[in-house]
């Protein structure tokens, strides 16, 4: 069977669905034909010219990075313009490029879980949980008859009644319903002026709150009456394993100091390091680990009364703000790209999941992390 871009990019969107996006995002297909076949892709953390390069090299027919390349918005793509001559070079080697950013980041598997895996942590939940979808509950009541089968096909093809892997999910009840008709009625059953008592099946679907116009319309339109009775009720947040970072634990104490040398021989190694902010003594066991800049994660880091918190990009001020907290976990602060550089496994996983073992799915091990040299300072 031949594999197409398209099939790959459902896997990778059922995997890190787009929805998990931040609204300043930019994620999916950035270049490249969907309909082409794909034998060969490379997986890397960054779209840039060594990673480019490199998927030229192995022929590789989609590239597949973390990192956005056209973050921001753009008027052209000309070659003239760094981003620009990316484009173009993947354009011509015949390469799609396919980027999950903070989908990633809050799927569930996702970056910090694989973060949270290279460094022997067992992974309790997020460490900034993210809510699934709201959802609504519409309840209706349908004369007893081929017309609980219209409006419930109705109802589904717009996106009522589907719970996990399952559709046209309902529950459907017997009773009784009472009206009146009035004068200027035109009623499905009974006449104006007198009182009906009708039996009815009572239907209740679930729904995405997003589609609450859509399922409502279906249904005016599907039921045999002229004024439908129906509720429509907003059920409430259900927590997930959704969301920023990752809280969990190490099969067995130890200190920072070892803990810190535990995540520099687990990461690959950069001239940005490993450092750690605490008394190189304390005792480490519960765990909370972000891919990628976390400082905006502290405060979550300090209530969920984990020993140590491993990000990346921490900046003075808030780490410094942070020590003052009472309870307050060591921090330990490394390279952006190695704290993300494990997803890249993940990734390549989804993959290869997807296709009948007739792609060649590669990591990148090319460091792209914009920092090279590291020199120690002086004396003071």
């Amino acid at each position: 069977m031949t594999t197409t871009v398209r099939d790959l990019i459902t896997a990778l969107e059922t995997a890190y669905p787009p929805r998990l996006a931040a609204d300043w995002d930019a994620v999916g297909l950035v270049c490249g034909d969907p309909d082409e076949p794909v034998d060969t892709v490379l997986v890397a953390v960054d779209p840039v010219p060594e990673t480019v390069a490199e998927a030229a090299e192995i022929g590789a027919q989609l590239l597949v990075t973390h990192h956005p390349l056209l973050l921001r918005g753009v008027h052209g793509v000309g070659a003239d313009t760094p981003k620009g001559r990316l484009v173009h070079r993947l354009v011509r080697g015949g390469t799609a490029l396919f980027t999950a950013h903070t989908n990633a980041d809050s799927a569930d598997p996702g970056v910090s879980d694989a973060l949270a895996a290279a460094l022997g942590v067992t992974v309790e939940g997020p460490l900034v949980g993210a809510p699934l979808p709201p959802l609504d509950k519409i309840v209706t009541f349908i004369p007893v008859g081929p017309a609980i089968t219209a409006v419930h096909e109705a109802l589904s093809a717009e996106g009522a009644g589907n719970i996990g892997d399952y559709s046209h999910c309902s529950f459907a009840s017997a009773g009784t319903g009472q009206f009146k008709p009035l004068d200027g009625a035109n009623p499905a059953i009974g006449t104006v002026g007198r009182l009906e008592r009708v039996a009815e099946t009572r239907l209740e679907m679930v729904l995405p709150r997003e589609k609450r116009r859509a399922v409502v319309a279906a249904l005016r339109a599907s039921h045999p009456y002229e004024e439908p009775a129906f509720d429509l009720l907003e059920l409430a947040e259900l927590p997930s394993a959704l969301g920023l970072g990752r809280v969990g634990a190490l099969a067995e104490p130890e200190s920072l100091r070892a803990f810190t040398a535990r995540v520099a021989a687990a990461l690959p190694s950069t001239a940005w390091g490993v450092r750690a902010a605490g008394d190189p003594d304390r005792t480490v066991e519960r765990v909370a680990v972000c891919g990628g800049a976390g400082d905006s994660a502290l405060g979550a880091a300090v209530a969920a009364g984990v020993d140590v918190y491993v990000t990346a990009d921490l900046r003075h001020h808030p780490a410094s703000e942070h020590g003052l907290l009472p309870g307050s976990p060591a921090l330990v602060d490394v390279a952006h790209w190695a704290s993300e550089w494990p997803w890249c496994a993940q990734a390549a996983d989804v993959v290869r999941g997807a296709t009948d073992g007739n792609v060649d799915v590669r990591v990148s091990r090319r460091r792209t992390d914009p920092w090279t040299v590291a020199v120690a300072g002086g004396e003071t």
